[in-house]
C-alpha cells in the first residue's frame, strides 16, 4: 500500500483531536463526525488517526454523474473488504463536499446506526 506524504506542524491542539480521533475510532463500532470551519485540518487528523489505528482508509470520489447506484456500489465494496479482512479495521472518509444528494445521509445514518443499506 502507499500512503500520501503528508507534511503537517502539530501543534498542542492538533496533537489532543488526534489522539481523540484514534481513541474514538480504535472503539469497535466507532465512528465521529468532525465539525468545523473548511481549512481546519479535519480531514487530514483523520487520515493520520486512521493511520495509527492502522485502519484501510476509504474516500468516494465524486463527480458530475456519481448518483445513488455509484455510492451504493461504493459501500458494497466497503463491506467487502471489512468481511474479507475481518483483522483489519475501516475507516471511512466523507467530506460535506462528496455529498452530491442529500439521499446519501440516509445511506450514511443506516450505515451508522444499524450497518444494513437498504436494497
Amino acid at each position: 500500500e502507499s500512503f500520501a506524504a503528508m507534511n503537517l506542524v502539530l501543534f498542542d491542539d492538533a496533537i489532543n483531536h488526534v489522539c481523540r480521533i484514534c481513541r474514538i475510532t480504535d472503539n469497535p463500532c466507532g465512528h465521529a463526525l468532525l465539525v468545523g470551519v473548511g481549512g481546519s485540518g479535519k480531514q487530514s487528523l483523520a487520515r493520520l488517526a486512521s493511520f495509527i489505528n492502522g485502519l484501510d482508509l476509504l474516500q468516494i470520489l465524486v463527480n458530475q454523474s456519481y448518483g445513488m447506484d455509484a455510492l451504493k456500489l461504493d459501500l458494497q465494496e466497503f463491506y467487502k473488504k471489512a468481511v474479507v479482512k475481518p483483522g483489519t479495521g475501516q475507516a471511512f472518509l466523507m467530506t460535506d463536499g462528496q455529498i452530491a444528494n442529500e439521499k446519501f445521509l440516509v445511506y450514511i445514518n443506516d450505515m451508522l446506526s444499524s450497518g444494513v443499506i437498504p436494497a
